[in-house]
This record gives C-alpha cells, structure tokens and sequence, in this order.
C-alpha cells in the first residue's frame, strides 16, 4: 500500500532576482536555454497570504531560497538553501521545508528531482515588504534584495509574459532589481540591475 502524501495548498506571490543580465531565458523556454550567463544563481521571496499543510494555517508566513545551478536549469543539479520564517509553528515548519523539498509533490514535486544538493534550511527573521510597485525580501544580512516591474509605455501597466507554461505561475511580471545581495553558505552575490521577476502563486498537492 502507497503511502498517502499530506494535501496542501500556498497562495501569495514570489520575487526571484538572478544573475542573467536581461529577462531570464528559462520562463519561455521552460529550462532549455541557457541562463544567460550560461549558469544561474538566485535569491527568492514567497510570502503566503493563503496556505495550509496537512491542516496547519502557512498564512501569513514567508519563506526565502537561495538557489545556485550549474547550467541549463532543465538539466538538474541544482543546490538550494532555505529560509523559514521564525514565526511559524514546529508543524508549520516542517511542512514548509516538506513542500520546498519537493517531498510532497505537487507544484513544487520537481524539486526533489532537480535539487541534488540541500545546503540547509534554518528558522530566520524573514521580511517580504510591498511599497508602491517595489517588493523587498530581508533575511537579516544573508539575503538583501529589493525587486520592482520594469516601466513599460503604459506606466499604469507592468509589462508581463502571459500564458507560458512555467512552473512557477503562466502570469510573469518583469522585473528589475534595485538590491540583489547573498552572503550565505560561502557564497557572495551581487545583483544590483540585474533580471528579476515577480509572480502570482497558486501552488497545490500531493496532485
């Protein structure tokens, strides 16, 4: 007999900055071009206005990833690092790390596929901020970033790559980074001007 996976469910948004120095390839070519600088590296933010796991609220909580992969991000071999909000309960915890894993499958399922290394995960004062059209993600002095849309004709309007089959959301909004800065797990990043992104999330599973 299988074993049956817990439900859950996180809606909210993520901002993800990275080192490509224009709009990642990987949103429309789902991980089969090259970032472009032929490798990726990344900070990202979730907060979650929604959520449950296996019963326990994830409302109101944020989460913060490191992610460091080697080439083509369809190929695999990604390292990862995670950042739990210190507010959340024990099972609030370990269900955020079961989900960011990939071990409950679902939205987040290829993980657990393309993540050969899991560099960690710790409780930390996690911050994801809103002001005008400007996010802000602090997680003490590790992760330090600040991630606002690109101006487009219509300055009422974000420019945004609709309809794509990217698993994070279809809807991307394009982005730039003010702030990009890690200084986590021997790494020292520095993605001031560089691409970012920002998308409304709706994530579910085991299913």
């Amino acid at each position: 007999m299988s074993e049956t996976l817990p439900d859950w469910a996180i809606k909210g948004e993520l901002i993800l900055n990275c080192n490509c120095t224009v709009f990642c390839p990987c949103v429309v070519s789902l991980g089969k071009h090259a970032p472009t600088e032929g490798y990726c590296q990344a900070w990202v933010g979730v907060r979650i206005d929604d959520g449950h796991f296996d019963g326990e609220s994830l409302a109101g909580l944020n989460v913060g990833l490191l992610m460091d992969i080697p080439g083509n991000m369809g190929r695999g071999n990604w390292k990862a690092a995670a950042y739990i909000d210190e507010r959340a309960s024990e099972a609030a915890y370990d269900g955020l790390i079961q989900i960011f894993s990939g071990k409950v499958r679902g939205t987040t399922g290829l993980f657990s596929i393309m993540v050969s290394e899991f560099l960690g995960a710790e409780r930390a004062p996690v911050e994801y901020t809103t002001e005008g059209k400007t996010r802000r993600l602090m997680v003490g002095k590790k992760i330090q970033g600040e991630v606002t849309p690109i101006s487009g004709p219509d300055q009422n309007q974000d420019v945004v790559v609709s309809n794509t089959g990217y698993w994070m959301g279809p809807d991307i909004t394009i982005a730039q980074a003010g702030k990009g800065r890690v200084r986590a797990y021997g790494r020292v990043w520095d993605f001031d001007g560089r691409s970012a992104e920002i998308c409304q999330i709706n994530w579910h599973g085991p299913n």
